[in-house]
């Protein structure tokens, strides 16, 4: 018997592709987004949607999706010298992660809050910061602090016209260059120690005064310091009056570097397109931006933007975990009929659609919040303070839940790292961590109420917004204030205090804005408890199919053949 192989490098035959779902690939993530086109529209962002659209397109577009693939798996590589043995201190990146600079910072995604002549720049920054952690997150670290350090450095006399301003310009530059050399800038922080972690005051990090009023010397270590090829840092540093902020350029005006040592690259769990980096300061140029021993204070003010930023990313990431799972349920079929139209997983992927809108909801009320404090209002400046721990503390910590389960949707197509649900799982817990874990920004939460008596009213107030549209959130905003006087040891109930809050406050949100089959099934299932512990167990009395057409409507999604 003669066997007839066939020839060598030809293809198998053994079987045809069927039942696979498509790559979700160019669509728009904005237009294809009705809620959160509503929640721009109201916050009173709605002169924006034309960027948002731009930019919703390139976040679902093929080439990004690439890039952002390319940039996470080519991670940066440290060189501290050349071959002839000085020193760099220099990070190499894949071309991918440059791509991603322009692409973000060219759409305004770091600096449109300060750049917009419109009402409402917060809110379309946050709407913009929403979408490209759709893409990217890396690359939203950069982002986000760049748009931060722009109040902070706005004090300075010297940095206000120059770094300041060009923070805030919609273009990246890459070159380690003089500021007075590049038409936009970008900047890091490097604030915390290895012995003192989120403690600033035990930083050990010492400045001298040398030259000018503003001009010092740093001398210290930080352990962790991210995107270290930025044009300038934040550093905390001790003067003889106790911790002050300053800035610490990478290249001094004279065109020399100056003297900052990488020690070492991060082996980061996530973020891997996004270098963090341990550092040596010995003698160190920077501008003091402070007041001395107001170094903490003024931090924090930064740090209070960033906070919400990482906020608007874990929102963002969860958008797009969401919309994976649901494109990836109506192409995969099971039992004659698409996934996302069994029960079960129509009650898992409707449960994830809520979660998913009411953090989007939230944070872009606090986003406004921030826009109306800075026109004055008196209500907005109280919001302002409590909103973006209380959203850096929930809408974070339940980012990594609900990527797992969009992940486990999906099953093992998800768990590959050429799929971005694994870079998405991999990304969800790092914003529960960076500017103050969950128990750091609970407890300030804490501290807010406690150093304002009247921030509670202005809470209460916010929420009684939605007076009479439920009973059930009626009865949780009466007793919350007689709940939280009864608690006795305050900081040991921070976290409980604080997910009360959070979710009080986005049913007040959904049920004034919401359909009605959005809104009551959030309340039903987050404030009466109808619900289990784990996403998708709700009851059955809810509109799955209207959650999920609104979270993804079919038209708007691309064919899944």
């Amino acid at each position: 018997m003669t066997l007839d192989f066939a020839p060598s490098g030809t293809r198998l035959d053994s079987h045809e592709v069927t039942n696979q779902a498509t790559v979700l690939t160019d669509y728009n993530a904005f237009d294809s987004d009705p809620a959160l086109s509503a929640a721009l529209e109201r916050e009173g962002g709605g002169w924006a949607k034309a960027r948002a659209s731009k930019l919703g397109a390139v976040v679902g577009s093929q080439e990004l999706q690439h890039q952002a693939y390319l940039a996470n798996k080519f991670v940066p590589e440290l060189m501290t010298h050349d071959r002839f043995g000085h020193r760099l201190d220099e990070v190499e990146y894949h071309p991918a992660y440059h791509y991603l600079m322009s692409q973000a910072f060219g759409a305004g995604v770091a600096g449109l809050a300060w750049s917009s002549e419109k009402p409402g720049g917060h809110l379309a920054r946050a709407v913009l910061s929403f979408l490209w952690n759709q893409g990217e997150n890396g690359v939203g670290c950069p982002t986000g602090m760049a748009y931060a350090a722009v109040p902070a450095l706005r004090q300075s006399p010297r940095l206000r016209d120059s770094w300041a301003k060009k923070l805030t310009v919609k273009s990246y530059d890459p070159e380690l260059r003089p500021e007075v050399e590049k038409a936009s800038l970008t900047i890091g922080m490097t604030l915390t120690e290895k012995q003192a972690g989120s403690d600033l005051r035990g930083s050990t990090t010492r400045a001298r005064q040398a030259g000018a009023k503003d001009e010092y010397l740093l001398t210290g270590h930080k352990w962790f310091c991210s995107a270290p090829m930025s044009d300038g840092f934040f550093v905390i540093a001790y003067t003889d009056a106790g911790p002050t902020l300053f800035v610490v350029p990478r290249v001094l005006p004279d065109g020399k570097r100056n003297r900052f040592y990488i020690q070492m690259l991060k082996d980061k769990c996530g973020n891997r397109s996004n270098a963090s980096s341990s550092i040596e300061l010995c003698d160190t140029f920077a501008w003091r931006i402070s007041e001395e021993g107001k170094g903490i204070r003024t931090a924090m003010e930064d740090a209070h933007l960033t906070r919400l930023d990482f906020a608007v990313g874990s929102a963002g990431l969860m958008r797009q975990a969401l919309s994976q799972a649901i494109h990836y349920g109506r192409g995969r079929r099971a039992f004659q009929k698409p996934i996302a139209s069994q029960p079960l997983m129509q009650n898992v992927l409707a449960d994830l659609a809520l979660e998913s809108e009411a953090a989007m909801t939230l944070v872009l009320r606090i986003a406004r919040a921030i826009d109306e404090a800075e026109q004055g209002s008196e209500t907005a400046k109280q919001l302002q303070r409590i909103g973006p721990p209380l959203v850096k503390f929930f809408v974070c910590k339940t980012a990594s839940g609900f990527t797992a389960e969009a992940l486990e949707c999906m099953g093992g197509n998800g768990y590959i790292e050429n799929h971005m649900l694994a870079r998405l799982y991999r990304e969800a817990p790092l914003n529960c961590i960076w500017e103050g874990s969950s128990n750091m920004v609970c407890l300030d939460v804490l501290r807010a109420l406690e150093q304002n008596p009247s921030l509670m009213d202005v809470m209460m107030a916010e929420l009684r917004k939605a007076q009479g549209a439920d009973p059930s959130l009626d009865a949780m905003i009466d007793s919350f204030t007689a709940d939280l006087a009864g608690l006795g040891n305050a900081p040991y109930h921070a976290r409980w205090l604080a997910e009360r809050l959070v979710r009080m406050w986005q049913a007040a949100l959904l049920l004034q804005h919401t359909p009605s089959y959005v809104a009551d099934a959030f309340v039903s299932t987050r404030l009466d408890g109808n619900r289990g512990f784990h996403y998708g167990a709700m009851g059955g009395q809810y509109d799955t199919g209207a959650i999920l057409e609104r979270a993804a409507p079919p038209e708007l999604f691309p064919a899944r053949v």
